[in-house]
């Protein structure tokens, strides 16, 4: 059985302990890292980087940058303190698949790995047509390629969740979509009360796609409902 590689970086060796067992129950092959050193030896082996932000040495924060500049497609899952929504932001803002507050139920846990895992896959895609190319700001999305690029052609880089939103905003263009209905057609989990993840998402995404992002043209606010994208 071939079993996806899910790197979990924590220092707290019980509590790392504790989530290696549980995922490797539910078919997982799980490696350990107790530091951001020891992680970075083991990241080119796994698919999926489960990771504690507040750890010694360097700190999750701190190496998350690193990811992203050397591998900015491998998922990223953050595990924050519970209500620690600071650390929850950055995590966004760097580019973080998603994230799960201490103490977490396992079967959340691995239910949000999954769903990412789900998210990133990249199953080979038919050559585009004209309608898979959809131009967003200063920016083109290729939709079967899972690809954004910028003005000058080359690659703008995307998490799959950021590619996840683009898409669902590319197939309901001029259409007013709430934070739930993103939450829906992007990222396939429920709405949390207070989840605030698609406005950090959507502030990223603009300074990506948008000329000027503090005047944004392509993902416009809808006062007292969410987005929309106008095409250019």
């Amino acid at each position: 059985m071939n079993r996806t590689p899910i790197l979990v970086v924590e220092d707290e060796a019980e509590v790392r302990e504790m989530i290696a067992d549980y995922l490797e129950a539910h078919g997982f092959a799980v490696l350990q890292a107790a530091d951001a050193a020891a992680a970075e030896a083991r990241l080119n082996e796994a698919e999926l980087v489960l990771l504690d932000v507040n750890m010694p040495g360097e700190s999750g924060v701190s190496f998350a940058r690193r990811l992203q500049a050397r591998t900015p497609r491998k998922p990223l899952i953050f595990v924050t303190a519970i209500g620690d929504t600071i650390d929850r932001v950055v995590g966004l803002e760097l580019g973080a698949d998603d994230y799960v507050a201490k103490p977490f139920d396992p079967r959340e846990l691995v239910a949000r790995i999954r769903a990412v895992l789900r998210r990133a896959a990249t199953a080979p895609q038919p050559a585009a047509t004209r309608s898979d190319l959809v131009t967003m700001g200063r920016c083109r999305l290729d939709l079967p390629a899972c690809r954004l690029t910028g003005p000058d052609g080359e690659p703008v880089p995307l998490t799959a969740m950021e590619f996840d939103l683009l898409s669902a905003f590319a197939r309901h263009p001029n259409r007013a979509l709430s934070r739930d209905q993103l939450l829906d057609l992007a990222h396939r989990r429920e709405a949390e009360p207070f989840d605030r993840s698609i406005d950090i998402r959507i502030t990223r995404l603009r300074r990506k796609i948008e000329a000027d992002p503090a005047h944004p043209q392509a993902i416009r606010t809808v006062r007292g409902i969410g987005y929309m994208f106008v095409p250019g």
